[in-house]
């Protein structure tokens, strides 16, 4: 009984390629939760109460939309 174990190895190449994607993937997260932090601290601040408002632009996007 012999068994044939075939070891998968990684290329250099294939293992920075997926390091530079995890360091990217890790930058956009956190570059996100963080604007959304700024973006909700901001509008608390301000209590203007200029949230959603529906302009021209908006009712085009939606005609074109379908809604």
């Amino acid at each position: 009984m012999t068994q044939n174990s075939e070891t998968k190895t990684v290329s250099r190449r294939d293992l920075l390629r997926g390091a530079a994607l995890s360091a990217g993937a890790a930058g956009a997260a956190a570059v996100g939760v963080t604007a959304t932090k700024a973006d909700a601290a901001s509008a608390d601040r301000a209590g203007t109460g200029a949230g959603y408002q529906e302009t021209d632009h908006v009712r085009r996007a939606y005609e074109a939309a379908g809604f």
